[in-house]
């Protein structure tokens, strides 16, 4: 067969093999035996290796290939993977109804199972699979895109011309059949097994080699267009699109006219949550109107149009055989039930959050006690409540220590506040947990720090700060055991590699309260130094929209501390990255709030307010008195009024463009 003809019988191969794929994985219809289908591929693979100047990205021969990465990229989303606001009432639910038509009259919404797996973001560009990321920290994710291109039910290349160039997201989940054969297989083989079907799916995408990916029953359902070049009117539409596209969307996914119609369907998903093949632990309700979801905009960390229901978690009774202490990064004790081990939802639990010394006497929880125990939104296990009737005269209350169960020192407890602190900064259980945050994947990214290392290290007297591990030398490290000469420089050579982390990591890692991922980008968008950031008022920091007025006082509390303002000025002395290089030429927008409405026809939304990020304006959701500009493209929807009526500077696409240099 010459090049030409092989061309024509490769492009019918992977139609053929496509249609066979999309047919079995996602229509659950095949249409041939699994030996035709067998033929179709093999046939393909021998042209492929004859002519490997044809082989493409999507070719269903390049599902599984090549050598074992050696690890991870992580990159940014085109928009941020936002984490949905639970609730586990429905009195609450129709609370979360009162909200959204206060805002925008009346509305109908789309109930979805909640799949209990991980969450991925697929991009196609000219209908072609090129990038598959992890939810990661929500704003950025890991490339694993070799390892979800293994996952037969999602297409190399979409069907149709409705999407071409679209991000969509999905959960990744482990069947429960496929679950309980791969354990057994591990069982048989004196291998490890996994916890519950969600660890399964998360553990096999860190997986670096795709083969290993590949030999496990991963399966996924989209849910969402995050992105597109085309634009429609509802969820429900969009939902069908990607049907259209060759995408697999749960069978379970309705619409309803309204709130009491999205409750009564609730109650059906849980009934059915025993009969089918993978696990739900709620079920999400969206807004179902587009121009109305984006109206009504997201927190800095939940979409304001969407709410998860939590089903009701899944309970066992065991004995309580004691009750330890916790001592976390705030100094704050915690009682931690030590428990004789039961499943619980498919996980083995040995231990068991009782939350605050308040709530343990409110429960009434005795050593000795048996208890209900529950893992709280199918996640983490807690005590809900002691067996009182099972008592036998010899149970042991806990009481609050009076000392630090780790340093001994004299424990603070005010009457207007629930938390047990240990009041010494120097506390080796605070260090430990303080020094975990900083060196953590999400903060400064310290490679080869683990729990253990650092408990070595405070043991040994080698750190009593955060500050103490740029001064660690490599002869200190091989003292401690399980250190030899490749380790203990691996791990010099990650200390020093932090020093030129981002401002924002910097801003996370230093643990202050109620400072999470997004509000530190959030903060070094804003001030391009930590010495900025320290002197800065807390009604200053009470403007910024996304910042609450707990965040706010928290750093202002932060930086009025002398011990964090030396630890600032020895990071500083150290060579931290404490400032980015920002100019007053390439910041012209700093401080400068945007909100974006209708279509835009050069930019895509994502790129129009990087634009904004990059001269130091803020991208907001909502119009308000205090918004700078307001840009309008193709369709615009109520954002636009309210702008005129507010007499707000509105800018079309190419007076946008003229402003931010494009």
């Amino acid at each position: 067969m010459n090049k030409k003809d092989a061309k024509k019988r490769i492009k019918k191969l992977r139609d053929e093999i496509n249609y066979h794929n999309y047919k079995y994985y996602v229509e659950n219809n095949p249409v041939i035996s699994d030996y035709e289908f067998d033929q179709l591929l093999k046939e393909l693979e021998s042209l492929e290796d004859k002519f490997p100047d044809l082989v493409t990205p999507d070719s269903p021969t390049q599902r599984v290939g090549g050598e074992p990465l050696e690890g991870f990229t992580t990159v940014e989303h085109k928009k941020a993977m936002l984490s949905l606001d639970n609730t586990y009432t429905y009195d609450e639910l129709r609370e979360f109804d009162e909200r959204v038509k206060k805002n925008v009259g009346d509305v109908q919404y789309v109930v979805e199972p909640k799949i209990d797996g991980t969450g991925v973001a697929l991009l196609y560009e000219n209908s072609i699979l090129v990038r598959g990321l992890t939810r990661g920290d929500g704003v950025g994710g890991d490339d694993i895109t070799s390892n979800l291109k293994t996952i037969l039910s999602i297409p190399l290349k979409l069907r149709g011309i409705t999407l071409k160039n679209v991000e969509v997201r999905g959960e990744v989940y482990f069947p429960l059949e496929g679950f309980k054969k791969y354990n057994r297989m591990q069982a048989e083989k004196r291998e490890a097994v996994f916890a519950n079907p969600r660890n399964a799916a998360a553990g096999s995408l860190r997986q670096l080699d795709p083969k290993i990916v590949a030999s496990r029953p991963l399966n996924i359902f989209v849910y969402s267009i995050s992105f597109s070049d085309k634009e429609f009117l509802t969820h429900e539409k969009a939902i069908k699109a990607l049907q259209e596209a060759g995408f697999r969307v749960n069978p379970l996914v309705k619409k309803v006219e309204n709130m009491e119609e999205a409750i009564k369907y609730c109650v059906e998903l849980e009934k059915k949550r025993e009969t089918i093949d993978y696990e739900i632990d709620g079920a999400v309700i969206k807004v179902n109107s587009l121009a109305k979801q984006k109206e009504l905009g997201e927190t800095i960390k939940h979409p304001r149009w969407a709410i998860a229901y939590k089903f009701a978690a899944k309970q066992a009774t065991t004995r309580l055989k004691d009750i330890a202490i916790q001592v976390g990064r705030t100094g704050t004790l915690t009682p931690v039930a030590i428990l004789e081990p039961v499943p619980v939802g498919g996980v083995t639990v040995s231990r068991a959050t009782l939350h605050n010394f308040d709530e343990l006497k409110r429960k009434d929880v005795k050593i000795g006690d048996v208890v209900l125990v529950e893992r709280s939104g199918d996640v983490i296990p807690q005590v809900v409540k002691s067996i009182k009737e099972k008592r036998e005269g010899n149970e042991k209350a806990r009481r609050i220590p009076k000392k630090c169960p780790i340093c001994g020192s004299k424990i603070i407890h005010t009457e207007d506040e629930v938390a047990v602190r240990c009041p010494n900064r120097m506390c080796p259980a605070r260090l430990k947990w303080r020094i975990k945050y900083y060196a953590s994947r999400d903060a400064m990214d310290i490679d080869h720090l683990g729990e253990s290392t650092i408990d070595k290290l405070i043991e040994n007297d080698f750190i009593n700060n955060i500050a103490d591990l740029y001064t660690l030398k490599k002869e200190d490290i091989l003292t401690l055991e399980g250190f030899k000469e490749k380790s203990a420089q691996n791990l010099i050579d990650s200390i020093e590699k932090s020093k030129n982390q981002s401002l924002s990591r910097l801003i996370y890692g230093l643990g202050i309260r109620h400072v999470g991922k997004y509000a530190a980008q959030l903060l070094a968008s804003q001030y391009n130094s930590i010495d900025k950031l320290a002197i800065t008022d807390i009604e200053e920091l009470r403007e910024i929209h996304g910042l609450g007025d707990k965040t706010a006082e928290a750093i202002g509390t932060f930086f009025g501390t002398e011990e964090n303002n030396e630890l600032i000025s020895k990071l500083k002395d150290i060579g931290i990255k404490t400032q980015e290089v920002i100019t007053t030429e390439n910041m012209p927008l700093k401080g400068k709030k945007f909100v974006f409405t209708g279509r835009l026809q050069s930019l895509s939304r994502p790129d129009a307010s990087d634009f904004v990020k990059q001269k130091g304006g803020i991208v907001s959701s909502s119009v308000s008195r205090d918004t700078d500009y307001v840009v309008v493209g193709e369709k615009p929807g109520s954002k636009f009024e309210k702008a005129k009526k507010l007499g707000l500077t509105i800018l079309d696409e190419e007076e946008f463009k003229k402003l931010v240099g494009k």
